[in-house]
């Protein structure tokens, strides 16, 4: 039997067009949008002339003076801050992660008096803004040192107990609509087998729920490096400060802000987030869910 091949026919322009071409031409710019300002910053941290009006065409002179300017500064510690940056944000997306998954895994899984108030209120203080609550945290903390200096104002452990309080409720939340989805069989197999609530949460759902620990957790850290008004009331020395709030020194003169400098440290505080994303990337994108039960 003969065959025939048909040549495929070709679609005009205008068809392709409007079927998906447009598809890419949003793509491309929306791509644009997103990329220029971090271009910007990048041409920024590169212009040795330490003025943003300078960087406005772009990587028109490119040197690393910011970046040796602001490592070297004595005035301006950027190593420490980077340092209290990168402490403060993972033991405080640690925590938030491990103690959202326990009260969420409890409000989930467990039948107890008071556990719809208990949900209600959560969402309830989620209304509210954490900079409503900044004079109050103010003289909370400096009370609180007088008895305990070692968690009190201008203290690591103090910040990381705030951030801990504020972040609790909403990451509760979120992480019990994904606890929700976990099938109870799971739980009723291992209980069979004579397992008990503590082994059933470290060895079978903590597993199971990897995709929102690690969305929580990235979260938390960005938000944790990006935050400025909390720790610029807790942290009063220059030793103990964070990154974003010695960076908005160099910047707050009137008369003189090294843009140059602020860009190249901003630059240089992107990289822990992004090495973060791409690490947890694969359970971020990824359902581990899936197929859990047959």
């Amino acid at each position: 039997m003969s065959t025939q091949t048909l040549a495929p026919s070709k679609r005009s322009f205008g068809a392709w067009f409007a079927d998906t071409g447009w598809r890419h031409l949003v793509a491309i710019v929306v791509s644009v949008f997103a990329l220029f300002p971090l271009l910007y910053v990048l041409s920024a941290s590169l212009n040795p002339k330490g003025t943003l009006t300078g960087s406005n065409q772009l990587f028109s002179a490119i040197g690393i003076d910011s970046y040796v300017r602001i490592l070297t500064d004595p005035q301006n510690p950027y190593a420490l801050w980077f340092l209290n940056t990168l402490i403060i944000a993972t033991i405080t997306g640690l925590l938030t992660v491990f103690i959202g998954a326990c009260a969420a895994y409890a409000f989930s899984r467990m039948r107890f008096a008071g556990r719809r108030v208990g949900l209600i209120t959560v969402v309830v203080v989620q209304m509210f803004p954490q900079l409503l609550a900044v004079v109050a945290l103010f003289m909370l903390m400096s009370a609180l040192g007088d008895w305990f200096p070692a968690i009190g104002l201008n203290t690591h452990t103090g910040l990381i107990l705030v951030y801990l309080g504020g972040a609790l409720g909403v990451n509760t939340y979120l992480m019990y609509g994904f606890f929700n989805t976990i099938p109870k069989e799971i739980d009723e197999a291992a209980r069979i087998d004579g397992a008990g609530h503590a082994r059933i949460f470290f060895t079978i759902i903590l597993r199971l729920v990897a995709p929102i620990l690690s969305v929580v957790g990235l979260l938390s850290f960005i938000g944790i490096v990006n935050e400025y008004v909390i720790a610029s009331v807790i942290l009063i020395d220059p030793e103990k400060q964070t990154l974003v709030v010695g960076l908005t020194k160099l910047v707050a003169n009137p008369r003189y802000a090294d843009w140059s400098a602020f860009s190249a440290g901003a630059v240089m505080a992107a990289i822990p987030v992004m090495i973060l994303f791409l690490c947890l990337q694969k359970y971020i994108v990824g359902g581990l869910t899936a197929g859990a039960v047959k």
